[in-house]
């Protein structure tokens, strides 16, 4: 189990350190999600470890005092309306996840991904790490301005 987590990992920083779009780094990406997370979407998944997973890590615990996470995290699984917006136009300020504050800056992805790639890796984080709330479309992504 260590092994194959370590393997996972390893695939993680390798297709993240690139930072390309190749197909080996994708495949690499969604090879390492499907690891992580069998469940998972491999589209959110894969936008998720290429852009999301060095801040709040593969697992979504975040880092403490510095990302906060997204497991469990009530503004991810609460209304969509409000991580779309937090995901498309970043977010500023001190915020409180579990008690514990986070001041920092959440970049806007809006220019950098599109709007399909915003719905799938919501729509991951959504329904990872015990997150039980039901994806997010192309169209609510869209509605967000």
């Amino acid at each position: 189990m260590r092994f194959a987590f370590a393997l996972a990992l390893g695939l993680v920083l390798a297709a993240c350190s690139r930072g390309s779009n190749d197909a080996n780094s994708r495949a690499a990406a969604a090879a390492a999600a499907q690891a992580q997370n069998p469940a998972s979407a491999s589209d959110g998944a894969t936008v998720y470890l290429e852009n999301c997973s060095s801040c709040h890590q593969t697992n979504g615990e975040g880092v403490a005092g510095a990302f906060p996470p997204l497991a469990r995290n009530p503004v991810v699984t609460g209304n969509p309306v409000a991580v779309i917006a937090i995901v498309k136009n970043g977010l500023e300020g001190k915020i409180v996840v579990h008690g514990s504050a986070y001041s920092g800056i959440m970049p806007a992805w809006k220019k950098q991904i599109t709007d399909q790639q915003i719905a799938e890796v919501i729509s991951y984080i959504r329904t990872s790490w015990n997150n039980n709330s039901h994806g997010v479309s192309l169209s609510q992504v869209e509605a967000v301005p």
